[in-house]
C-alpha cells in the first residue's frame, strides 16, 4: 500500500525516534515585529539546530528508520545544501557512507561543511534535476539508498516535529509561517499543527524566483520550473513530476502561499540581524520578510520559523550593510 499522507501519528512516532539526536529549539517573542503587526509574533529559532537548519530532523528520522542492510549500503541524496549537511551528519553518527549530489548553484560554504562531515560531494549540472540524475546512477550502479530532501514519508514526519514544538510553545497560535520549497517542511509542519490545533492557519512562504510548489499548486499538478539564482537558495529546485506526497499535502493543508522578491528577502536578513540579533540565511528569513513587506494579516499570535543559518558570511556582511550580492555572481 502506497502512503498518501503523513499523519499526526507518524509525526509523534518520529519525535520519539529522533529524541536525543536533535535539539528542541526555543521560541521567543519579537517585540519589534509584534509592534509592526499589531499582534504577538513569536520566532521559532530552528536555525540554532545542530547542523544549522531544520533538515536534521527529517534526515535523522529517515536514517533511524533504515534497516541494518540498508545502512550497510549507505545513503545518497540530491540537495541544495542543508539536507546534504544534515544527512551527512546523521550518516556519520551511524558510521555510514553518504554521497550528496548538488548543482553548481549551491554556495561553497555549504559544500565545505558537507565535506567536513566526511560525505562524498558530487557537483552535477545547474539544477536539482541534474543532481538527481547522479543520485539515480549511484542507486542503480552502487546500491546506495536514496533519501530525498522532501518527498519521503520519514523526511516529512521528521520535519513535522517542528510543528509539534511550535504549538506546544505557542498553544494559542492563530497563524504559522513556514518556508515552502519542495514541501517536506511545509507539509510536515502543517500536518502537525492542524492535527493538534485545527483552527491555526499555516501559510507557506517562498521566493518569487523559481517557486516550483506555488506554480504547481496554481496549475493543479506538478510542473517543471526553471531554477534561478536567489538569496533564498535553500528554497530552490523542483518538486518532481512524479511527486508522491508533498504536492497533495501542501494543496490540502496550506491556507495560502506568499511569494517574495529579492529585496524583500534581503530586508528580512537585515532585520533578523539588526533587530533580533540572529544570523539567518535567505530561506530562513522569508517569514520575517513577509511580515516586513506587509503581506501577512493576523488578529492573534503568529509563529515565524527561522529555518536555517547556513549563509556565506561575506554575502551576509554585504546584505546587512545595505546591498544584496549579485545574483549573477552567485550563479557562477
Amino acid at each position: 500500500m502506497i502512503m498518501t499522507q503523513v499523519t499526526l501519528e507518524h509525526i509523534r512516532a518520529a519525535r520519539e525516534r529522533i529524541a536525543g539526536k536533535i535539539e528542541r529549539t526555543p521560541t521567543v517573542l519579537s517585540q519589534s515585529l509584534s509592534e509592526q503587526l499589531g499582534a504577538q509574533v513569536h520566532l521559532k529559532l530552528e536555525h540554532r539546530q545542530t547542523t544549522g537548519s531544520f533538515k536534521l530532523r527529517g534526515a535523522s528520522n529517515a536514517v533511524a528508520s533504515l534497516s541494518a542492510e540498508e545502512k550497510a549500503h549507505g545513503v545518497v541524496a540530491a540537495s541544495t545544501g542543508n539536507h546534504g549537511r544534515a544527512l551527512a551528519h546523521a550518516a556519520k553518527l551511524e558510521g555510514m557512507r553518504a554521497a550528496i549530489c548538488m548543482s553548481r548553484l549551491v554556495p561553497e560554504n555549504k559544500l565545505d561543511e558537507i565535506r567536513r562531515l566526511g560525505a562524498e560531494v558530487r557537483i552535477v549540472g545547474n539544477s536539482q534535476d541534474d543532481a538527481q540524475q547522479e543520485v539515480d546512477r549511484l542507486v542503480a550502479q552502487e546500491g546506495l539508498v536514496m533519501l530525498p530532501p522532501f518527498d519521503h514519508p520519514a523526511i516529512i514526519a521528521g520535519q513535522g516535529t517542528l510543528g509539534l514544538e511550535m504549538i506546544e510553545q505557542v498553544p494559542d497560535a492563530a497563524l504559522v509561517l513556514v518556508q515552502l520549497s519542495g514541501g517536506g517542511l511545509a507539509s510536515g509542519v502543517a500536518a502537525a499543527v492542524k492535527g493538534v490545533s485545527p483552527r491555526t492557519k499555516v501559510i507557506g512562504v517562498s521566493m518569487a524566483r523559481g517557486a516550483a510548489m506555488k506554480v504547481s499548486l496554481d496549475a493543479g499538478h506538478p510542473v517543471l520550473v526553471e531554477e534561478l539564482p536567489t538569496l533564498a537558495d535553500s528554497l530552490g529546485g523542483g518538486i518532481g513530476l512524479d511527486n508522491q506526497l508533498t504536492f497533495a499535502m501542501c494543496r490540502d493543508l496550506l491556507d495560502d502561499v506568499i511569494l517574495l522578491g529579492e529585496d524583500e528577502i534581503a530586508a528580512g536578513i537585515r532585520h533578523a540581524y539588526a533587530q533580533e540579533r540572529e544570523i539567518v540565511e535567505g530561506a530562513g528569513a522569508v517569514g520575517i520578510a513577509a511580515l516586513l513587506a506587509g503581506k501577512v494579516k493576523a488578529s492573534g499570535p503568529v509563529v515565524v520559523l527561522l529555518s536555517g543559518r547556513n549563509i556565506d558570511m561575506n554575502a551576509h556582511r554585504t546584505i546587512v550593510c545595505g546591498e544584496a550580492p549579485s545574483l549573477k555572481e552567485r550563479a557562477a
